[in-house]
């Protein structure tokens, strides 16, 4: 029989627009799962707290992810993806997220 990966569903804010995806979580007290689309990083400059980031493929299938990347750091990866996630520290420990892991969005305001 063969395993298919487990679904993991997250709640994701999409930022839009330059101004949404250039601030992303600064200014937060606390991390909320925020979704944006960019070629090949981000920083968590001005950032108080660390996060944890996934980078998607046009599948939604996980294919690079950085566990407490902390404030004021460059996380990158191949500009062919473009679709990042950041989360809660921890997010992806609870839940079990590894590389091939598939990822369903529900888009939240």
């Amino acid at each position: 029989m063969i395993k298919l990966p487990q679904m993991i569903n997250i709640k994701v804010k999409f930022a839009q627009s330059i101004k949404d995806r250039g601030i992303g979580l600064i200014g937060y007290k606390y991390a909320e799962p925020v979704m944006f689309l960019t070629h090949f990083g981000i920083h968590t400059l001005g950032i108080k707290f660390p996060i944890d980031v996934l980078v998607l493929d046009k599948d939604n299938k996980v294919v690079k992810l950085k566990e407490g990347l902390k404030p004021n750091r460059f996380f990158v990866w191949h500009p062919k993806f473009k679709k990042v996630i950041e989360l809660p520290e921890g997010f992806i420990k609870k839940n079990r997220i590894k590389l091939g892991s598939k990822i369903s969005l529900k888009m939240v305001q």
